[in-house]
């Protein structure tokens, strides 16, 4: 197990400060925020400019853990009142669910372009005109146009489970896996999104196992989704660390505080001490 921290923690700094700083602090591993201010995929992300961010990976030792496409505001110029997954695969929109496609298509090429083997999304929420019966008939079409894109690129995509978004359970995603039967639909699993909606986290590790892409770690305030730092909150680490044990998982376990924007480079020195202890690393 190897550890990553997100760039969404420095959406105060350019990406390339944001990686400066996570590789100074220790880190081996960045997830890449697939999002303003730092690598919104659209036609403006040039192949230069993945170019540019895969050559400062490499000068810094940086892997990439995850490109991160849950979210998008970069879309918005008038932003509605919830804007965090919209655009999404459930849209009642057509036009934005096929903008969502053709954003995540381009996170994907961003992605082959800087070495990730991976990249995160969201289901969405059911908003107005699009009841559970219908986003689920909306969400397997979306789903099966995304994962010919991922045969395309060659990547995996991992759906990230989200308190009230359609998808939002570890048991919902495994049956969707289940269902769909493609080898690169996953999960990017959040095991502070398991303890928010009360699932066991090991068992929810346990469940989805091999198809496990990515880890997000935080730590939580009882059942308060806020990300805390690792060690800050309530989450029984030990019993994180025997579930990933148990699988022999052998991908990265990436912090996520888009919540400690204010001094990141702090939060990651805390959970690079904490994760560290928790997690010993090679060498």
């Amino acid at each position: 197990m190897r550890l990553a921290f997100s760039t969404n923690a420095f959406t105060q700094f350019s990406l390339g400060q944001a990686l400066e700083e996570i590789a100074a602090v220790g880190f081996g591993g960045v997830e890449i925020l697939a999002d303003v201010p730092h690598a919104y995929p659209d036609e403006r992300l040039s192949q230069q400019q993945c170019e540019s961010i895969r050559r400062q990976l490499d000068r810094l030792g940086l892997s990439v853990s995850n490109i991160n496409a849950n979210c998008s505001f970069g879309y918005w110029k008038d932003a509605p009142p919830e804007p965090y997954f919209e655009p999404s695969l459930i849209s009642p929109n057509p036009k934005h669910r096929a903008d969502r496609i053709g954003l995540i298509r381009n996170a994907m090429r961003l992605g082959r372009a800087v070495g990730a083997a991976n990249i995160s999304i969201t289901s969405g929420r059911m908003l107005a005109g699009m009841p559970p019966d219908l986003a689920d008939e909306q969400f397997a079409q979306s789903i099966a146009v995304v994962l010919e894109s991922a045969d395309e690129f060659n990547i995996n995509v991992g759906i990230e489970c989200e308190p009230g978004l359609f998808l939002e359970y570890a048991d919902e995603l495994k049956q969707w896996i289940d269902r769909i039967g493609h080898p690169r639909l996953g999960a990017n699993l959040d095991i502070g999104h398991c303890q928010v909606i009360g699932e066991s986290i090991a068992a929810a590790i346990e469940l989805l196992a091999d198809r496990i892409w990515n880890l997000h770690v935080e730590d939580i305030p009882g059942r308060k989704h806020y990300h805390l730092i690792p060690g800050q909150g309530t989450i029984d680490w030990e019993a994180v660390r025997m579930a990933l044990r148990k699988i022999n998982y052998q991908h990265f376990l990436t912090v996520e505080l888009y919540t400690h924007t204010a001094d990141p480079r702090s939060a990651a020195q805390q959970s690079l001490k904490f994760l560290t202890e928790q997690f010993p690393q090679p060498g």
